[in-house]
């Protein structure tokens, strides 16, 4: 028997990996008897922020973690492409069918036992995956942090408001991808310079939800950073980031736009769309007259507001082994966002690698490391890494797989390279799993 705690991304991916194995698993999960400041349904695997799981292509970082997963039999990636939407070169789905598909699976499950309650302790002697993510209990969090004799760290997330489709005035909006690369699919509403200096002077001055004072300390984590702090920092910034113009035009006009805000599927039924790069912390009132002030947006209507909450995450490098298990307690493992890992395939990598290790060590086999030629391994390696002087949650990169030598003339041809580090990698993993 194999306990995992927490049925979100990680745990769930967890939880195939071990039953795969015709090995009972115990999954404790907390809702609905006890919520959390994002989740807003008791369904298994929500996704709480973004619908995406980011760029598809393999020349992509995110991209050659998700091959990597598609390699090693990841099951919610497989079932996350039977739900995407429409979202150009990035895997989105429809957030409530792919949800309700992975709790009917679970529950069906004959290895696995789903456990309706707050798992407070955790036994060393007993194999245990936490997998409680970033809004892990505060009893679970004080179990922690006796275990592993470490301090807990934090930074703030925050989540994009939703809209309904039927409400944008398409004499104003228009679709199409950047670049027009593939089919047509985001929703773009195009400023001119007066409609986003006016949006702007609005977005930098409207009042924000007011932080406890025992969550000021926390930071921002840079890939979900609320809109109005991205704003603070230029009035320019918006346009280079979230709001860039460049690669879109409404052929209609063929007007440059000087801003564009972008509008992607968050369902199948294409009802729902979600703000790209609008988190934020602002009250719901200000939300509402920001969107309202946005060029095809006038009578939105808003089916679901932006939130910011806390996300907690282990002080990894100090007390975790890249084979994702405790080093003083070998029996206890990690996975998804609580280790310090971000973003939702980087969740459910961690999942995966978790589940099958759970199962070696239940088994007295060898753990698995992958290597940092490998993104799954590059990420395990850097967030179980002893020299980080400082320690902050890190999704999927480039600048953490091992470099590749390249001829003086070729090393500025990005894609070139970033293929060549896909190759190796998928190639790394066939040869590792010949060798197993």
């Amino acid at each position: 028997m194999i306990n995992i705690i927490g049925a979100g991304l990680a745990g769930c991916e967890a939880a195939f990996q071990i039953a795969k194995q015709k090995i009972n698993v115990n999954l404790y999960e907390m809702r609905p008897y006890i919520k959390t400041g994002a989740h807003k349904t008791d369904k298994l695997a929500e996704f709480v922020c973004s619908n995406s799981l980011g760029n598809k292509q393999i020349t992509n970082a995110s991209g050659l973690l998700k091959a990597e997963l598609e390699f090693l039999e990841s099951f919610l990636l497989k079932t996350a492409k039977q739900f995407q939407v429409n979202a150009g070169d990035a895997l989105a789905i429809d957030r409530e069918l792919f949800s309700n598909e992975i709790t009917k699976l679970i529950e069906q499950n004959p290895y696995i036992n789903l456990i309706r309650e707050e798992k407070i302790e955790i036994n060393k002697d007993e194999i245990t995956i936490v997998a409680s993510g970033p809004l892990t209990s505060q009893n679970l969090i004080e179990s922690i942090v006796n275990l592993t004799e470490e301090k807990n760290l934090a930074f703030f997330d925050a989540i994009a408001p939703i809209i309904e489709r039927d409400s944008i005035d398409f004499s104003k909006a228009f679709i199409q991808n950047r670049y027009d690369k593939g089919e047509a699919s985001y929703i773009n509403c195009p400023m001119n310079k007066d409609e986003y200096l006016k949006f702007y002077d609005y977005l930098i001055n409207a009042p924000k939800i007011e932080l406890k004072n025992f969550e000021k300390d926390a930071m921002f984590f840079e890939s979900c950073m609320p809109i109005e702090v991205i704003a603070a920092r230029g009035v320019d910034t918006l346009r280079y980031g979230p709001l860039k113009p460049v690669g879109l035009v409404d052929y209609r006009t063929n007007v440059e736009n000087y801003a564009v805000v972008q509008l992607r599927e968050d369902n199948l039924a294409k009802s729902l769309y979600n703000l790209v790069g609008f988190q934020t912390n602002l009250k719901w009132s200000a939300q509402k007259e920001l969107i309202h002030l946005i060029p095809g947006l006038e009578n939105a209507n808003i089916v679901k507001y932006g939130v910011m909450h806390k996300n907690i995450f282990i002080n990894s490098p100090k007390v975790l082994k890249n084979t994702l298990n405790l080093e003083k307690y070998e029996n206890v493992f990690f996975a998804g966002q609580i280790t310090g890992t971000e973003g939702y395939t980087e969740s459910i990598a961690g999942g995966l690698l978790a589940g099958i290790n759970a199962v070696k060590k239940l088994n007295n086999e060898k753990l698995l490391s992958f290597p940092s030629t490998t993104m799954l391994g590059a990420l395990t390696n850097y967030i179980s890494y002893r020299g980080h002087k400082t320690f902050q949650p890190i999704n999927s990169n480039w600048g953490i797989i091992e470099p590749i030598d390249l001829p003086k003339a070729q090393r500025k041809n990005k894609k070139l390279k970033n293929e060549l580090l896909a190759n190796r990698s998928i190639k790394a993993l066939k040869t590792m799993f010949q060798t197993v």
